[in-house]
């Protein structure tokens, strides 16, 4: 492909000084272009490619340094590099040129060669800035699409996984009670299910946390507080490998500045991993120190085979499980660069320290921060109310959902719940007519329909008047948080993802039935 000649704007109201350029340009293979005043060189700027312009400074009506300022500041434009040219010679002229934000500054009567020389130079520089320009905007289609496939990916993951875990959760509970052998296999299932859907999340996280979609909300996050949480999560893992954990004891509040979410998210990350590769009644300790002063650093030491050096220099590189692939632990090597990624992100550093037949040391340090005091006065108060037994008047919800396996499962849940009566729709069109006619107390909808989206179904049913008070859970396998943000500040009364916990799904219907009878109870009290 033929490149086309790069194309310089000369700017000057003597007509004389436009020839004297073009006839040094031209003959050394540049297009040259023509403006005598302000005013046409920033029209010619806007409607053709100009790659450099060479400006006059002494020019009516406009001067340079103001034609200048004026390429500079337009978005589209303003990396077109500027020579401007003057018989000014000053101090105070070369400063304003670079005030003007002028790529560089020739006085006259100029030399050829020196022009030529600095024109090939900026060109340079130019192209080189074109071809960054291209691969950041190249990057930016890729991340985006990254995104996307990541969003879909988790969905079309999620929504077969709902099936398995929605019914063996109910199998779980059914009535009659499952035999003994039904149990365990019903426990395997969902054993399986779960720990599937942690892997799942795991590769979602860690694509998330590569290209900088992590929402941190950084803030004095307790230790105590966080450590103790943990302990909870890992206790029944630790009860099975038998392994004694020991935890520090703290005297005075020990805060640091992090998102809690993704502290607790590393740390059980860490103490999995101490608890998984322990010897047989092993020991996992955890310490909290102030190793300099403003940092605090959080150790977990485990009894384990601990690693050799060569083993050290792979850690924390993804799907690397250090010699653990064969071994009897399930995993995916992800938990330990996701962790490092996280404590970077948060400003802080990760580290490990093993000895071979002792065991090892995985550290993580953080900035060091001030106890905040909650004022309990301002606690929402209807979180902290005990529940009330529903009334026996009988609830209508309806679940506009497409896919018959989740539609079904629902159907069984419901069918549990003696006042509640399920109404369905399989799209949703049909789903906004069912509203309309049957004005049921809640809606659950799938986001992803055939026809239209659940947000169209939940902005239809908003804006009309008849159906605007009818509260709206979204029930989906769109489950990065990003969505999830963005579904609640849509409006949604509760966002729900697929896989289904049927005691977090009963929690929220529980919640907006509740919700809604309240807000007919203060429409009959305004009647």
């Amino acid at each position: 492909m033929i490149q086309p000649k790069p194309k310089i704007l000369c700017v000057d109201d003597e007509p004389l000084n436009l020839s004297l350029l073009e006839a040094m340009l031209s003959p050394r293979g540049y297009d040259v272009v023509q403006a005598s005043n302000g005013q046409d060189a920033l029209e010619m700027i806007r409607t053709e490619r100009i790659d450099i312009c060479l400006l006059d400074v002494m020019m009516p009506e406009m001067d340079g340094f103001e034609v200048c300022r004026r390429i500079k500041s337009d978005k589209e434009h303003g990396d077109i590099p500027v020579i401007m040219i003057t018989a000014l010679t000053d101090r105070e002229n070369r400063i304003r040129s670079i005030e003007a934000e002028a790529e560089d500054f020739i006085s006259k009567p100029f030399d050829a060669v020196e022009v030529l020389a600095r024109i090939k130079m900026l060109l340079s520089v130019k192209v080189l800035n074109d071809q960054l320009k291209n691969a950041v905007s190249v990057a930016e289609k890729a991340n985006l699409a990254k995104s996307e496939f990541l969003s879909s990916m988790s969905h079309e993951l999620r929504s077969p996984l709902n099936a398995i875990l929605g019914f063996a959760q109910l199998m779980e509970t059914d009535s009659p009670s499952p035999t003994s052998n039904q149990k365990e296999s019903i426990i395997q299932i969902l054993r399986a299910g779960w720990h599937l859907l942690t892997l799942i999340n795991e590769i979602l996280d860690l694509a998330k946390v590569e290209s900088r979609q992590v929402p941190l909300i950084k803030e004095p996050v307790s230790l105590a507080e966080v450590i103790e949480e943990c302990r909870g999560m890992v206790d029944q893992q630790a009860q099975q490998h038998d392994i004694r954990m020991i935890f520090p004891l703290f005297e005075i509040p020990c805060f640091v500045l992090a998102d809690r979410t993704r502290v607790k998210q590393v740390l059980t990350n860490l103490l999995s991993n101490a608890i998984k590769y322990n010897t047989s009644k092993g020991t996992v300790e955890v310490k909290c120190s102030e190793c300099t002063p403003g940092r605090i650093r959080v150790s977990i030491s485990d009894t384990g085979k601990g690693l050799h050096p060569e083993q050290l220099k792979q850690l924390f590189q993804p799907f690397n499980r250090l010699g653990q692939e064969n071994g009897v632990e399930e995993g995916t090597g992800i938990g330990l660069v996701l962790s490092k990624q996280l404590v970077e992100l948060m400003d802080g550093e990760i580290g490990m320290e093993s000895t071979v037949g002792v065991g090892s040391v995985f550290w993580f340090e953080l900035s060091s921060a001030a106890e905040t005091r909650v004022d309990t006065n301002k606690i929402n108060m209807a979180t902290a109310q005990p529940r009330q037994s529903r009334k026996a008047q009988l609830h209508t919800v309806l679940y506009i959902e497409d896919n018959s396996a989740n539609l079904e499962l629902v159907k069984q849940i419901i069918e549990r719940l003696p006042d509640v009566e399920l109404l369905t729709a399989v799209d949703g069109n049909s789903g906004i007519e069912i509203a309309r006619k049957f004005l049921p107390d809640a809606i659950l909808t799938d986001l992803n329909l055939p026809d239209i989206s659940g947000l169209d179904v939940f902005k239809t049913l908003k804006s009309d008047p008849a159906t605007a008070h009818i509260p709206v859970i979204a029930i989906s396998a769109y489950a990065m948080q990003f969505e999830i943000e963005s579904g609640l500040k849509e409006g949604f009364f509760r966002y729900i993802t697929k896989p289904i916990k049927v005691n977090e799904f009963l929690d929220a219907l529980h919640v907006t039935l509740e919700f809604a009878r309240q807000q007919i109870t203060i429409g009959n009290h305004h009647d």
